[in-house]
């Protein structure tokens, strides 16, 4: 076969050679949302949902608006902040004036002492008033911009996304009552999938082989694609009824295919090596009852009988047969198979 029709056969070639090989323990595993990534948005105030922009599967931002309360008690905050703002920007232009009179010589000191003395009793209470507003929820921007807010607004409070991710639940209505005195208090659960983890189970026996910092390959009946994760705990503690200990993986999920609830297959690598020969595992078929491989010649490939060594998910150790460097077909070998059993030519 010329390399037209190895193209046109859909053959795909890989080269032997070194690769590192680990040995595997295979324990059964559940996905979970990543605990860091999972956040419970609740009030921190008594008020009305007034107005709720997003809903169960929303995308959202961080900081993002995703209701709106009215609440008497977020007005009576901002009023006394305004109130106390306002008094303590008189006593501190009174302050100036008397440093300047005293300055002068125009007022005597104990007068001048008293006047700083209340600009910094003014100062603190404002200071209290911005930090009860910052305590019920209202940021620092919102904060700013209340001298010029319209009075409508007052009453207002925006409820805002701690993380970005998306809305997992949603527990009010529009016009629900919330806050304390035995009222619900949360809105909303975000949970962000990007990463996730995987809860595994492994037993007593086998703990001595698991550490935190070891790579697991994580696969699904469903897909075809496996996942690549990293253990990040290790609990020291064995459940009382299975003598198994928890162990956490974390699994990137950026498209989102790794879902919650699902069961999965875990491989933790236990022990590595690097072996001098190692090929695909689609490059290896069954012929006669040997294991063998196609090897890429000057005519187009020969059948070469191997002996296999460990195996790691895609890779294979050959043992013998096949040196490094030789060119092997590593996919859509079955064609190459198919062609071998087909009787020769006959005289």
């Amino acid at each position: 076969m010329d390399d037209e029709r190895i193209k046109l056969a859909e053959i795909g070639l890989r080269e032997a050679g070194p690769a590192p090989i680990a040995r595997r323990l295979i324990v059964p595993g559940t996905i979970v949302p990543d605990a860091g990534r999972v956040a419970h948005v609740s009030v921190k105030l008594s008020g009305t949902v007034a107005e709720l922009r997003k809903n169960i599967g929303d995308d959202v931002v961080k900081d993002e608006v995703l209701a709106v309360l009215e609440s008497r008690e977020v007005a009576d905050a901002k009023s006394e902040y305004l109130s106390t703002k306002l008094s303590n920007e008189l006593q501190q232009d009174l302050t100036a004036r008397d440093k300047s009179l005293w300055e002068g010589r125009a007022i005597p000191e104990q007068q001048y002492i008293k006047s700083r003395h209340a600009a910094a009793q003014t100062e603190m209470r404002l200071g209290i008033a911005r930090q009860k507003l910052m305590a019920l929820g209202v940021t620092d921007t919102e904060i700013t911009a209340l001298p010029q807010a319209p009075d409508g607004t007052m009453r207002s409070q925006n409820i805002r996304a701690p993380i970005s991710g998306r809305i997992a639940g949603r527990k009010v209505e529009q016009g629900t009552a919330v806050g304390r005195d035995s009222l619900e208090t949360e809105l909303f659960v975000i949970v962000d999938l990007s990463k996730v983890w995987v809860e595994l189970s492994v037993s007593s026996a086998d703990l001595a082989l698991v550490k935190e910092g070891q790579s697991v390959d994580i696969s699904l009946r469903s897909l075809t694609e496996t996942g690549t994760g990293k253990i990040v705990f290790v609990s020291p503690l064995l459940d009382k009824e299975t003598r198994a200990a928890r162990v956490v993986a974390s699994l990137p999920n950026p498209d989102g295919r790794w879902r919650p609830g699902s069961f999965v297959t875990a491989g933790i690598a236990v022990e590595r090596r690097d072996v001098p020969v190692a090929v695909p595992f689609t490059a290896v078929q069954t012929v006669d009852g040997r294991k063998a491989v196609f090897v890429r010649n000057k005519e187009g490939f020969e059948k070469r009988d191997v002996v296999l060594g460990r195996r790691d998910g895609p890779a294979v150790e050959i043992v013998s047969g096949l040196s490094a460097g030789e060119t092997v077909a590593s996919s859509n070998t079955f064609s190459l198979k198919a062609e071998l059993s087909k009787p020769g030519d006959e005289d």
